[in-house]
């Protein structure tokens, strides 16, 4: 499982010099209030695993996989756990970025604003990822990148025409009192949403045939 992971890692090595130079631009451009660092640079990262789909497929790494002791529901399982511990890293670096621009250009730090949008942020990218990876076990990966946006872009439009016929803000006033719970509700939703992916992903992998 380790060498799963390690492999995982080694894979997107040369990505990690231009992750590099992107955080330092970005984090020049918060500085400047000219940009929001909390984002972009998490969603990157997961992007960047999911290029080593791309890679593993190129080289036929699939096949080879299923030649080892449990291999299909290993490969499955050490990229969820190599997505993981990217998106924490990156958003722990972030966060400590963050707290050093704000203190730097303000003299004060505002915890609760900064960590409830890393929360957010991880929360989004665990999501893309539990979306994703599904998709790309199913249909590949440029055929589930073409899925998703399709999915994305339709769930727009009807929540546009949702939002025009009904009104929303009634949905929302009942949800305000879940408020003071989001702390707990966020984290729990995100582990239900990754067993899930998880699970399709790996049931997926177990019957496909390469």
């Amino acid at each position: 499982m380790l060498g799963l992971i390690k492999k995982d890692f080694l894979m997107i090595k040369s990505n990690f010099k231009t992750l590099a130079i992107i955080f330092v631009v970005y984090a020049v451009m918060a500085f400047q209030g000219q940009m929001d660092l909390s984002f972009i640079l998490p969603f990157m990262s997961v992007m960047i695993m999911i290029s080593t789909f791309s890679y593993e497929e190129f080289n036929k790494w699939n096949a080879y996989a299923c030649t080892l002791p449990n291999g299909r529901e290993n490969t499955v399982k050490a990229k969820y756990i190599s997505t993981i511990l990217m998106i924490v890293i990156v958003t722990f670096i972030v966060t400590i970025t963050t707290f050093l621009i704000t203190y730097t250009k303000d003299n004060t730090i505002n915890y609760e604003s900064i960590l409830s949008t890393m929360l957010g942020t991880f929360f989004a990218t665990v999501l893309l990822q539990s979306f994703m990876y599904p998709a790309i076990y199913k249909l590949g990966v440029e055929k589930a990148r073409i899925g998703i946006f399709v999915v994305v872009f339709g769930l727009g439009i009807i929540g546009a025409l949702v939002s025009k016929i009904y009104d929303l803000k009634k949905v929302l006033a009942l949800l305000k009192p879940l408020e003071n719970y989001v702390i707990f509700i966020i984290p729990i939703f995100m582990i239900v949403m990754l067993y899930i992916s998880y699970t399709i992903s790996k049931k997926t992998n177990l019957k496909k045939e390469f």
